[in-house]
């Protein structure tokens, strides 16, 4: 028996040529990422080869796990965009950052500047294993500095799964949606296939990342996508544009 699934479309043709990613761990040795540059400048590469222009690669921001600084990924970021030009990479390639949302955090943007994708639009996540107890109270702080909260793959949050009104809580508190492409493949499982694909369909999604750590990721581009309808996250792509970088200044 033929599967379904032979006849849906291939996730890297979605990809347009002028894409930006705005979501991925490319920075060597600083996180779960890129273990040196090697990996770094082949990752690049091959989401290069998809169709992705520039790049705002944010490395993990995680209190006594990766004790990561802005001075620190911007030291890491100026490294890695002189050895990219040296292998003729010269594509608008920045660091921002994916800050996890903790007590820690809150004292970070209180005290200091963010490391933001654009302006004032900050990536945070949440463990995957319970969102904080006072999430709420640190999304309105947050925007009370004047930040503008992109939570990174809520398909993956499964406590979410059985209480779907908490995503729409979540948008009512100002939170905007980063999908993870990988997510519409199946890389994570059905479960978040569904998921992603109920988001999808309410229009809750407002951009989409690769998340890329590794060539698994980077491999997931090839599979087939498993939604019944594509056109709205066709649509979240597009809208990555606007964080389209000054090709004359890569690192702006």
């Amino acid at each position: 028996m033929l599967s379904i699934f032979k006849t849906k479309t291939a996730l890297q043709d979605l990809i347009p040529d002028n894409h930006i990613d705005i979501h991925s761990h490319l920075l060597p040795g600083i996180d779960d990422g890129a273990r040196n540059f090697e990996d770094s400048l082949r990752l690049t590469q091959s989401l290069q080869a998809i169709g992705i222009s520039q790049f705002i690669t944010t490395p993990h921001i995680i209190h006594h796990v990766w004790e990561n600084t802005s001075k620190g990924i911007k030291m890491v970021e100026e490294a890695t965009v002189k050895q990219l030009e040296k292998h003729q990479i010269k594509v608008p390639f920045r660091a921002a950052a994916e800050y996890m949302m903790d007590d820690y955090f809150v004292e970070l943007f209180k005290s200091e500047k963010l490391l933001t994708l654009k302006d004032n639009y900050v990536l945070v996540e949440m463990s995957y294993i319970n969102p904080p107890i006072q999430l709420y109270e640190i999304l309105f702080e947050l925007q009370v500095a004047g930040y503008i909260p992109v939570l990174a793959h809520p398909e993956r949050y499964l406590f979410y799964h059985s209480k779907f009104d908490e995503y729409q809580k979540l948008k009512k508190a100002g939170c905007l949606f980063q999908l993870n492409l990988a997510a519409v493949v199946g890389y994570y499982g059905e479960g978040i296939v569904k998921v992603a694909e109920k988001l999808l369909q309410k229009g809750m999604y407002n951009f989409v990342g690769s998340d890329a750590h590794h060539d698994k990721h980077v491999a997931s581009f090839g599979q087939k996508v498993r939604l019944k309808d594509l056109a709205p996250l066709k649509e979240i792509i597009s809208n990555n544009q606007f964080f389209k970088l000054d090709s004359s200044n890569p690192t702006l």
